[in-house]
């Protein structure tokens, strides 16, 4: 799976959140200052490009829509932050979190649960 940029991240995360979009509903939804039309339309199409969304024909224009899940995306760029940063080591990688991010022990068991909660 391709990586993105942080202009495309952000596009799609709004497509992820409103399932379905137009290039002026992406455009509304984004922060001041917002990127011309233009802009929006051309991130929306290199994401089609890299096969990240697809669009269906709606009138006159398109309505976009993503073809990753954002899970699959999440996963990929998680496993590639532990191979970059930490050798592919998650236990490495907690282990950078909870000394740098003072996370105590008992956050540390929450998490833990939490993770078995979902595997079940």
């Amino acid at each position: 799976m391709k990586q993105l940029t942080k202009a495309e991240e952000e596009v799609m995360q709004l497509l992820w959140q409103l399932k379905k979009a137009n290039v002026a509903a992406i455009l509304e939804e984004l922060p001041e200052p917002k990127p011309a039309y233009n802009t929006v339309s051309t991130i929306v199409r290199i994401l089609e490009d890299k096969g990240f969304v697809s669009h269906e024909k709606v009138g006159k224009g398109h309505v976009y829509f993503p073809l990753v899940q954002k899970s699959e995306y999440s996963n990929q760029r998680l496993n590639t932050l532990v191979d970059g940063y930490f050798q592919g080591s998650f236990s490495s990688m907690v282990s950078f979190f909870m000394k740098k991010n003072d996370i105590s022990l008992k956050e540390l068991e929450e998490i833990m649960k939490n993770i078995k909660d979902e595997e079940k």
